[in-house]
């Protein structure tokens, strides 16, 4: 968790548009920082789907909340008090909810169609300077923003699961997003502890675009016999991870050099698929003009004037915090000879 349990924000009514994973999980992040939230069943259902439906969510919503108690992550004393804090709404009472809201992350099912009814209910309901938010993972802001009354008022809000786990929550602005809205966003997700990130109308935002060539890549490799998946997952959990985990991926590229993934590129292109491991445009310019990274002072970032030396050892000091936190730091051993 991001936020103490129990702690006291900035009040502000906000609205989770659909009862799943993902309503539940903005639920529960934003319980956890001290705020009531509703979770507004659009779908008109009979009274016992409803019921069923309502206790579902109830039940995983304090299910995590326990799991994170058992971890020592919250006192269990304050599982229910923070569980109480989400209200889950029928149908029924949805325009009356939605009336009050400040902020709506829209969360209903992955379909144009269920995106379409959803913002025309949104458009009907919700005031005019409510700040709408689509959760998706898979449309763009720019398709989105079409079906929206007031698409000034709207962006992409992409929260990584468990939503009340992991801090970064991915942005997608499209050209006509006001920027008071943006900066109004970025706001109340940095008052419950999230760590906003902001990109434009791209498939697959930051993480999931990146994770996937990751992933894909790691399943070829079983595929192809390269490695199991048991030793591919060490080295991901205790190498790659955990390099990342203390340093930047562009970070890393200037830290490295980018002259040493051009020839890496290179020569990965030969080897394995000249497709997938083609360099990009960008790193053929650095590499051309000398702008390597660190040790020439350019690359991604500019480091001219920056006290190389102390940023070195802030990297060392990352990456030793990584390596404590996974139990894998081991002291020096000791001269033991007499």
């Amino acid at each position: 968790m991001s936020a103490p349990a129990g702690a006291s924000t900035a009040a502000a009514r906000v609205v989770a548009v659909g009862c799943g994973r993902m309503g539940r999980g903005i639920a529960v992040a934003f319980a956890w920082a001290g705020h009531r939230i509703a979770v507004v069943d659009l779908r008109v259902r009979e009274a016992d789907a409803w019921q069923r439906l309502r206790h579902d969510a109830e039940a995983e919503v304090r299910a995590s909340l326990v799991a994170l108690a058992e971890l020592g992550a919250i006192e269990p004393a304050l599982v229910e008090a923070v569980a109480a804090r989400v209200a889950f709404v029928p149908a029924a009472d949805a325009p009356a909810a939605l009336a009050t809201a400040d902020i709506v992350f829209e969360g209903v099912t992955e379909h144009p169609d269920a995106k379409r009814e959803a913002f025309a209910a949104l458009g009907r309901h919700c005031r005019a300077d409510a700040i709408l938010a689509s959760t998706t993972s898979s449309m763009l802001v720019t398709e989105l923003a079409a079906l929206v009354e007031r698409p000034e008022r709207f962006l992409n809000a992409h929260w990584l699961n468990p939503a009340y786990v992991i801090p970064v929550v991915e942005i997608s602005t499209h050209p006509g997003t006001g920027p008071e809205v943006l900066a109004r966003m970025r706001a109340e997700l940095e008052a419950i502890g999230k760590l906003p990130v902001v990109c434009g109308p791209t498939p697959g935002y930051i993480v999931p675009r990146l994770q996937a060539l990751v992933m894909n890549e790691a399943a070829r490799m079983v595929e192809e016999g390269a490695a199991t998946a048991e030793e591919i997952d060490k080295a991901t959990r205790f190498g790659l991870g955990l390099r990342f985990s203390a340093i930047g991926v562009v970070e890393f590229i200037d830290w490295g050099g980018a002259e040493i993934l051009h020839h890496a590129s290179r020569e990965m292109a030969a080897s394995v698929d000249p497709a997938r491991y083609a360099a990009p445009a960008i790193l053929d310019r650095l590499v051309g003009e000398g702008h390597y990274g660190v040790k020439t002072g350019q690359g991604f970032f500019d480091y001219r004037g920056r006290d190389l030396a102390a940023y070195r050892r802030d990297v060392l000091s990352r990456t030793l915090g990584a390596l404590r936190h996974a139990g894998l730091w081991r002291p020096a051993a000791q001269d033991t000879i007499a």
